[in-house]
């Protein structure tokens, strides 16, 4: 599923996780994602779908929007599924309430290019 096809489908799975996290945050404070299990795991869930559909992105598409951290993604990703037992919940956090939405106005611009094209 590599290609134009591929990468624009790829980036909706992202986009679609990140609206995911955002519903999962909203009116959250950084105390009650800490003590709400469901809130914790649904949301690095997400955070591990961004990393694997941007892992399966082409190599071109992340030549071309180069100024996203593809790598760091991904490798959160890896890090989240391999040592789960070590990932740092407030940096989920962080990266749900920080990352997240500048990501998501680039994808949102990705996409739009895309469909254009």
């Amino acid at each position: 599923m590599r290609g134009k096809l591929g990468d624009k489908a790829r980036l909706q799975h992202v986009l679609d996780a990140i609206n995911e996290v955002e519903n999962y945050l909203q009116g959250v404070t950084l105390e009650q994602f800490l003590a709400n299990s469901e809130k914790r795991f649904a949301t690095l869930n997400q955070v591990e779908i961004i990393g694997e559909a941007c892992n399966a992105l082409t190599d071109e598409l992340k030549v071309t929007y180069s100024f996203i951290p593809w790598k760091p993604i991904v490798a959160f990703r890896n890090i989240s599924i391999h040592e789960y037992f070590g990932v740092n919940l407030n940096l989920v956090w962080e990266i749900g309430t920080n990352d997240l939405p500048d990501l998501k106005k680039q994808i949102v611009e990705m996409l739009a290019d895309i469909t254009a094209e």
